[in-house]
């Protein structure tokens, strides 16, 4: 005889697929910030500059990129860190991805089809919060 189980939100698989999807998202962001701090950010301040902006708001991509990223890491504040990086995944497709948009590689696959990966990733985490396995327990996650 067949059971079927009715799903249970919340649940010890449910919580570690958060964890999987934000430690993975922020583990990759991350690996975009720390180049910024070994290499710099002068493309992305002239990036800014070149778009009418002043070029010191180039440096909010440490937030984006090292802080939100650890913070979703860690569990602390998952979804406002999430929704920071989904607007700089969005400030990136912008400044550096405009033309690519609608751009498909010789493969077939979209040209932004990594930035649109995390982008959605970025908002799912946003909504879904943290997760049980986190060191921010409930609040603001």
């Amino acid at each position: 005889m067949y059971h079927i189980h009715k799903y249970q939100s919340g649940g010890v698989s449910e919580d570690f697929a958060k964890l999987l999807l934000r430690a993975t998202l922020a583990i990759l962001i991350l690996f975009h910030g720390v180049a910024k701090i070994f290499g710099g950010v002068g493309f992305i301040t002239s990036l800014v500059a070149k778009a009418g902006f002043p070029a010191a708001f180039g440096y909010l991509v440490y937030v984006g990129e090292v802080v939100a990223p650890l913070l979703m890491l860690l569990g602390i504040w998952t979804r406002p860190a999430a929704v920071i990086v989904a607007i700089n995944m969005l400030v990136a497709i912008l400044l550096v991805h405009t033309g690519e948009i609608l751009a498909l590689t010789k493969n077939g696959g979209w040209a932004l089809e990594l930035q649109g990966l995390l982008l959605v990733s970025a908002l799912t985490v946003a909504l879904l919060g943290a997760g049980r396995y986190s060191v921010g327990g409930s609040r603001w996650n």
